[in-house]
C-alpha cells in the first residue's frame, strides 16, 4: 500500500495543494513553510487526527471554516481507493471511503497503517504515562479490532463511573450497588486490554531488540527492555476496595488507564541515567519496531514518516536509518529537511527512479 496522490484544502497553513508522490519521498523547504504539516496530513488520513496535538480547531487555516484531505491510495493488489476526511467549524468530522461515509471512526483505523519519527518522540521518555499508553494503543488499534472495541468500551464506562463518584462526592450516603454496575464492565475490557497488552510485550521485544542492537552495532554492553507496568489482582475486587476512597476523591484510581511502560538500559531507567544519544537510539528502536509488528499483524507495510530526523539525530543513527530505507522492507518513506542539497545526496543510486524531491 501506498499513497499516490495527496491534495490539502484550507489544511493548516495550506489554502490549496496537491502533491504527487512515489516510493521515497524527500521534502525540502525552510522552517515555517510546511514540510511537517505534509506528513501530518498523511499521519491525519490514517488515524483521523495529528500527530502534532492540535485540536481539530487547529487544523482549519486561519480565516476560514473548513479543511478537507483527500488521499488516493494504491493496494496491493492494484486497486486504487479514494479516502476524504473533512470538518467544518463546529459540526462533527466527516470521514469517506470513497462514496462510503464511515458512521464511527473506528471503522476506519487501521486501513492505511503508518509510523512517524518525529522530535516529538521524546515526550515518550519525558512525558506522563498517557503518552506511553497512546503509544501502545496506537499500535494495537492498527492492529487488532478486538483490541480497539475493549479500549472504547473501557474509556466510556470509566467516564460513566468517574462521573458517578462525582456525584458522591456531593452526598453523605453514596450507592456503592449503583457503582458496581460500571465495575463489572470496566474489569471485564479491562481483563483483555490487559492480556493483549502483555501478549504485546513479548513479541514487541524481538524487533525492538534487534533493531536497538542494529543502530548500536551490537553492543554487548547495553541490554535495552520495556516494561509493563499494570495492575495486580482482580479488578473487580480492586474498585470494590477502593469505592469508599474513590467517592471522596471523584475518580477512579486503579485500571489500564493507569498502566505505563518502564524504559530501561541495563536495569536501570533510560529517562534518568542514559545519555541523550542512548536515549534517541532507544527511540528509533522503538519506532522500528511498531513498524514491524504492525507489517507482520496486518500483511500491509506501513508508510514511514520521517520528520526533521537530520536536525534531531546524529549523523550515525542517521545513517542507519537510511541502510534501513534502501531496503525493500520499507515500501514507501517521506523524509523532510530544510536542506536540498542534503536530501539529494542521501537517494540511493537504485532508488533514483522511484524517488521524488518536492521543494516548498
Amino acid at each position: 500500500m501506498f499513497i499516490k496522490k495527496l491534495t490539502l484544502n484550507n489544511f493548516k497553513n495550506f489554502s490549496q495543494q496537491e502533491f504527487e508522490f512515489k516510493n521515497i519521498n524527500c521534502i525540502a523547504g525552510n522552517n515555517g513553510v510546511g514540510k511537517t504539516t505534509v506528513l501530518d496530513a498523511i499521519h491525519y488520513l490514517s488515524f483521523c487526527r495529528s500527530f502534532l496535538s492540535f485540536s481539530d480547531s487547529d487544523t482549519v487555516k486561519y480565516g476560514e471554516d473548513f479543511f478537507s484531505l483527500c488521499g488516493t491510495y494504491v493496494f496491493d493488489d492494484g486497486s486504487e481507493q479514494c479516502f476524504v476526511i473533512s470538518q467544518k467549524k463546529g459540526e462533527r468530522k466527516k470521514i469517506k471511503n470513497g462514496k462510503q461515509l464511515y458512521k464511527k471512526f473506528s471503522q476506519h483505523i487501521g486501513k492505511l497503517p503508518c509510523v512517524v519519527v518525529s522530535p516529538n518522540d521524546h515526550n515518550l521518555i519525558t512525558g506522563r504515562s498517557e503518552v506511553r499508553r497512546k503509544f501502545v494503543d496506537i499500535i494495537l488499534s492498527q492492529t487488532d479490532i478486538t483490541y480497539m472495541d475493549c479500549l472504547i468500551k473501557y474509556n466510556k464506562c470509566l467516564e460513566q463511573r468517574n462521573k458517578l463518584l462525582k456525584l458522591f462526592q456531593q452526598t453523605s450516603s453514596p450507592d456503592f450497588v449503583q457503582l458496581e454496575i460500571w465495575d463489572s464492565q470496566l474489569a471485564a475490557n479491562a481483563h483483555i486490554i490487559r492480556s493483549k497488552r502483555q501478549e504485546f510485550f513479548d513479541e514487541f521485544a524481538v524487533p525492538f531488540t534487534r533493531y536497538y542492537n542494529f543502530i548500536t552495532q551490537s553492543n554487548a554492553e547495553e541490554i535495552p527492555c520495556v516494561q509493563y507496568s499494570t495492575f495486580e489482582g482482580d479488578l473487580t475486587s480492586i474498585l470494590k476496595e477502593n469505592a469508599a476512597k474513590e467517592s471522596i476523591l471523584g475518580y477512579t484510581t486503579a485500571g489500564i488507564h493507569r498502566d505505563d511502560l518502564k524504559f530501561m538500559l541495563n536495569s536501570h531507567p533510560v529517562s534518568s541515567t542514559a545519555s541523550q544519544g542512548q536515549q534517541k537510539t532507544f527511540l528509533l528502536a522503538l519506532k522500528l519496531a511498531q513498524f514491524d509488528f504492525i507489517k507482520t499483524k496486518t500483511k500491509t507495510v506501513p508508510i514511514l514518516l520521517l520528520d526533521d530526523i537530520f536536525d534531531k539525530f546524529d549523523f550515525s543513527r542517521v545513517s542507519k536509518i537510511l541502510q534501513l530505507v534502501a531496503q525493500d522492507n520499507f515500501k514507501q518513506v517521506f523524509i523532510t529537511d530544510t536542506q536540498q542539497d542534503r536530501l539529494e545526496k542521501i537517494i540511493p543510486e537504485n532508488k533514483k527512479e522511484s524517488s521524488v524531491l518536492i521543494k516548498l
